[in-house]
């Protein structure tokens, strides 16, 4: 028939079922009751991002150390450092005698305090410690105070630094001078030697801290039983490296 339409039968019926859609559909949303938008979706603004964010984690915990000594100390906090790495430990080395070592470190608290610092991912946890020797050094009781008095820890040795490097070996406990204690590290040492000023393997030593940790703190029991806690042969260098081993352990990545 010439008067038909070319559009086939087939086609005419898709055209029908899709015309019927679009109505149903239309009809459906004009009666259909949606809640109202939010406040700030009203007011233009965006949208709060609900998806979740992946886990930030915590920097690392940080020890800020003010050595007296240029030399040993260094070489053995170093050591420390590698055998601690989710612990961050700056060293400020050389600094002088005991009350300069206390000054510097106290001034570094108190810039801190005033915020200067504080910009510079400085956290609530992070610690700062002096590192220094009684041996005959004038005004050490008073760096001690002062280190107290700004909440410094007090990693002290007397006579000297050596006397915690040899509890890593074996215990040391009978009255001594520098030069004994030196002489008595040379012996368990051989690759130390006080007057070419190498430093023994301090590698090896960090090893074994956990065991000079115990020998120390042991030794220092008998001093203050003496009523002399600032006596010798005594260091309460095992509180800094126990310190930093325990921040250590609690900002390792658990598997």
């Amino acid at each position: 028939d010439s008067t038909r339409s070319p559009t086939s039968e087939p086609a005419r019926a898709t055209m029908s079922r899709r015309g019927i859609c679009k109505v149903a559909t239309a009809r459906c949303l004009s009666t259909t009751r949606f809640p109202p938008l939010p406040r700030h979706a009203r007011a233009g603004r965006r949208t709060p991002d609900l998806r979740r964010r992946g886990h930030r984690r915590e920097p690392k915990p940080r020890f800020v150390l003010f050595c007296e000594g240029a030399k040993t100390e260094p070489a053995y906090f170093t050591a420390i450092k590698r055998a601690c790495p989710d612990t961050l430990i700056a060293l400020k080395d050389g600094v002088g005698v005991p009350m300069t070592v206390a000054e510097q470190a106290a001034a570094e608290v108190e810039s801190r305090k005033r915020g200067r610092k504080r910009r510079e991912s400085f956290e609530e946890r992070d610690q700062v410690w002096a590192v220094f020797d009684r041996d005959q050094h004038p005004r050490f009781s008073d760096a001690v105070a002062l280190c107290e008095r700004h909440g410094i820890g007090v990693a002290r040795s007397n006579p000297c630094f050596e006397l915690w490097l040899i509890l890593h070996e074996r215990d040391y406990d009978r009255p001594c001078t520098r030069q004994d204690v030196q002489r008595e590290l040379e012996c368990l040492r051989p690759e130390y030697d006080r007057h070419r000023a190498k430093t023994p393997d301090c590698t090896d030593m960090a090893r074994r801290v956990e065991e000079a940790e115990r020998r120390a703190e042991a030794q220092l029991r008998t001093r203050k039983r003496e009523g002399i806690p600032h006596g010798k042969p005594s260091t309460t260098v095992f509180r800094l490296t126990r310190a930093i081993r325990d921040a250590d352990e609690r900002a390792r990545p658990r598997r």
